[in-house]
């Protein structure tokens, strides 16, 4: 693993931190954080062609499954716990953490250091040649990512990885490397900033495309969204006061009815 440059871990741009007032600390950072949308944009093409093969089994009942392990496994999950209330769609994208779920909060000592944990994990959920494994690791080194898209690709899944390290182990161990290069980290290797802010900018764009593909969204709104609380139900609402030219409190009576503005709008329309 010592035949590329670890970008990840080269040194920042910026020396001598502690002597930094704390204004000059955050235009610091700030001024990194803007060199992220530009390194995401460069790889869109391969954000594309990802997404397009992921739309393409998940018509056929395939699910999205992100691997990962500390930050690069925390935002997985974290982007996956944000598809049901979002778009009403329950366990088709999946996140799993190396050290379980108590990693979610805590690190698990030598958790992502074991090869064969990922596969065993995705096993539990009776994985299909029509779900999608996405390995997600900053450093593109990542033993339980790296094995488990490893076992992945030999079970016939499609596989692809989303680092900050080009040219990384990970990276050569997928179909589709998505590989971010955001340069040096403003603290010296901590990957949770420049490198996670970006993996979180392409988690939302693979996810949201996906939902959008598949039919959860119309127009602009989240028709799909689960009504769990005031805010909910009072977007719904004023979505449907918008689309089909009623009152707030017609348009909250009918979302409250059948809870979805999806089926609020198809039934209202099919009454008219």
């Amino acid at each position: 693993m010592s035949d590329y440059i670890k970008i990840t871990e080269q040194p920042s741009n910026y020396n001598a931190l502690e002597t930094m007032s704390s204004k000059d600390l955050l235009l610091g950072i700030n001024n990194e954080d803007q060199k992220i949308a530009e390194a995401v944009k460069y790889i869109i093409p391969s954000i594309t062609k990802l997404v397009d093969s992921i739309v393409e089994r998940y018509k056929k009942g395939g699910r999205l499954f992100y691997i990962g392990a500390g930050t690069s496994g925390r935002l997985g999950i974290l982007d996956a716990s944000e598809i049901p209330p979002t778009f009403g769609v329950i366990d088709r994208v999946i996140g799993i953490i190396a050290g379980g779920d108590k990693a979610i909060r805590n690190a698990v000592e030598n958790a992502e250091d074991n090869l064969q944990q990922a596969w065993r994990d995705l096993e539990e959920f009776n994985i299909t040649n029509n779900d999608v494994v996405v390995g997600i690791a900053a450093s593109g080194t990542t033993p339980y990512v790296i094995g488990g898209v490893t076992m992945a690709n030999e079970k016939g899944l499609l596989t692809a990885c989303i680092t900050n390290n080009p040219g990384s182990p990970l990276a050569k161990s997928v179909a589709i490397p998505l590989e971010i290069n955001v340069g040096p980290e403003f603290v010296t290797g901590s990957t949770r900033m420049k490198s996670g802010t970006s993996q979180k900018m392409v988690l939302n764009m693979i996810s949201t495309a996906l939902m959008i593909k598949a039919g959860r969204v119309e127009g602009n709104k989240m028709v799909n969204m689960q009504l769990s609380n005031i805010k909910l139900v009072d977007r719904g609402t004023r979505y449907l006061v918008q689309e089909l030219q009623i009152n707030y409190n017609e348009a909250k009576a009918i979302l409250e009815k059948y809870g979805s503005v999806k089926k609020a709008i198809e039934a209202f329309k099919k009454n008219v």
